[in-house]
């Protein structure tokens, strides 16, 4: 692991801003190494409000979006509301469905087949809308690339409204609007919305123009926060506003669905950490294993008993899919050993039987083996689909891209894209991607790095100071959890690997012989030589919160450890 050291902030702004705020300077610190330099700048950022929200009607097309749909209404046709099978396109169906017929009855909802259709818009779905009447598709989290599809409907006096967060191609669908806020000509002052973060600005529209205020959107920010964990897009600008009032319904009043994951959980409040790892695999799963409608279901569902049973459901799809995941990545590992790829720059594994709906898990599962661009391979229909993992730092949809020769089709973000390619172009694609990661990624990309905010002494962790670092949520990108380097400690001799196979440490820290805290590194077990007689080491870190028997301490999250 490299360990690198954020850069100091300016000291006279840390010291101006902690006199302030009246906070101790290791906070003022941390705020300003995250842009946040005067008491408005803190007050913005500790209290979000909707009125940072932005004016819909900034978006490009969005006038065209609203009249159009305001004309279906008018004239009682019948609008279907399209998205893609992920955590985010479910989400953003879920939400324009459930807002569309607060008021209006003609709304149908339809996700695509991972496997019969494949990502994003397809001819399926459209021949599906012109057979049972459609004349207007909403196209949420995908389409920005659909042109042949567009121009399929068209022909069919079907009109599309595309909501999507992609990066365009050289040309734009022919639909009635396309909002995309990545869109060149689009002057929109946030780009990094998620697919439903689109939708929800959509619907912001809408509401508006019916009459209804910000807070009359309130119950459906759970969906939207849902969707920017799940999706890994920055939690900064208009994500964290609507992340953090998310979560607040999220705990105070979740949907149905949501409360029938949940309901078991032993905790009193749920972070963006747990909308990540235990609501988006849930609802992920169903489009991964079965079919993504079945997340729509969950997620619009108003009867709690019902709601039990379709989260019953999905629980059996996540098992089945962690057993699917877990399955393959370790034969993708066998593969990498047999063929001697360990020392390549890049990670591309194809065998035709694999799970179609994992493969991405499995591309994330290597990529943290590796840490290399990583491409997972399976056999889909007559073409090889494969989702596309990257490394910190580096723009996996742009390697992609070099190859486009290579391929049918593809999309997708810096981090992480999908792409669909002939058989016989497979081993063109793989030598062209090796070729092109070779020749632009800075070498030392291909080595983990923690970036270290701050470095601090056991002594200054305190509970007020976690208190206040706690206020600094929702982390994610953009606004990552702060990660601590202290040096000089010492276990105090109940350092052990625990775990099932030992494979993580708990040790018992000491710096200078005062101040002990808890330390658990997951995964670390093999670090337990480097703590074991009282050894001297510098370990990196977050900091959380262990309950036990009813009490709750602060304990260091261990990154890692070194001499």
């Amino acid at each position: 692991m490299r360990w690198t050291l954020k850069p100091k902030p300016e000291e006279n702004k840390v010291i101006q801003l902690a006199k302030d705020l009246g906070v101790e300077e290791s906070i003022a610190f941390l705020l300003v190494q995250r842009g946040i330099e005067t008491y408005e700048d803190a007050k913005l950022f500790f209290r979000p409000s909707l009125d940072q929200l932005h004016d819909p009607f900034l978006m490009k097309d969005m006038d065209l979006a609203v009249a159009r749909i305001v004309k279906a209404i008018a004239n009682e046709e019948n609008i279907l509301v399209f998205g893609d099978y992920d955590v985010d396109g479910t989400s953003a169906v879920a939400l324009m469905s459930s807002f569309l017929l607060s008021y209006y009855p003609n709304i149908a909802t339809y996700i695509p087949d991972r496997y019969d259709e494949g990502y994003g818009i397809s001819f399926k779905g459209i021949d599906f809308a012109q057979d049972n009447n459609f004349s207007l598709i909403i196209a949420l989290d995908c389409g920005i690339k659909a042109i042949e599809k567009v121009a399929y409907a068209n022909e069919k006096d079907i009109d599309f409204i595309i909501c999507d967060h992609h990066r365009p191609g050289d040309q734009l669908p022919k639909a009635v609007a396309v909002l995309d806020p990545k869109r060149d000509d689009c002057n929109y002052p946030y780009d990094e919305l998620c697919g439903c973060g689109v939708g929800f600005k959509l619907i912001q529209a809408l509401a508006g123009k019916r009459g209804l205020h910000i807070e009359d959107l309130l119950l459906y920010l759970d969906l939207v926060a849902t969707a920017i964990g799940a999706d890994i897009v920055p939690i900064t600008g208009e994500n964290r506003v609507l992340a953090y009032f998310g979560l607040q319904v999220i705990n105070s009043n979740p949907r149905a669905g949501f409360q029938a994951i949940i309901q078991n959980l032993k905790k009193e409040k749920l972070c963006i950490n747990d909308v990540v790892f235990i609501i988006a695999p849930r609802i992920n799963a169903a489009g991964r294993m079965k079919h993504g409608q079945h997340a729509v279901d969950l997620m619009t569902e108003i009867n709690v008993e019902q709601a039990v049973l379709y989260a019953k459901e999905i629980e059996e799809f996540n098992t089945d899919r962690r057993s699917a995941d877990q399955d393959i990545t370790l034969q993708a590992l066998e593969l990498i050993k047999t063929n001697g790829e360990e020392n390549r720059f890049t990670t591309v594994v194809y065998q035709e039987d694999w799970h179609k709906g994992v493969i991405g898990i499995v591309a994330s599962r290597l990529t943290e083996t590796y840490y290399r661009p990583t491409l997972v391979f399976t056999k889909s229909g007559e073409k090889l689909a494969a989702s596309a993992r990257s490394v910190k730092h580096f723009d996996v949809y742009n390697a992609i891209e070099a190859c486009e020769d290579c391929l049918e089709q593809f999309g997708g973000h810096k981090y992480a894209a999908g792409l669909t390619l002939l058989p016989e172009q497979f081993e063109a694609f793989k030598q062209k991607f090796e070729e092109v990661v070779a020749a632009t990624i800075d070498k030392k990309l291909l080595t983990p790095e923690i970036s270290i905010d701050m470095e601090i002494d056991l002594h200054q962790i305190t509970p007020k100071f976690y208190r206040v670092l706690k206020q600094f949520g929702p982390f994610g990108p953009g606004n990552m959890t702060p990660v601590f380097l202290t040096q000089n400690l010492k276990d105090t001799g109940w350092g052990k690997q625990v775990g099932t196979e030992s494979n993580h440490l708990r040790v018992t820290l000491q710096q200078n012989n005062t101040n002990t805290f808890v330390g658990i590194g997951f995964g670390m077990g093999d670090k337990f030589e480097l703590i074991q007689d009282k050894k001297l080491f510098k370990a990196v870190y977050s900091l959380d919160e262990n309950e036990w028997n009813g009490t709750t301490t602060i304990q260091l999250r261990l990154r890692d450890l070194k001499e």
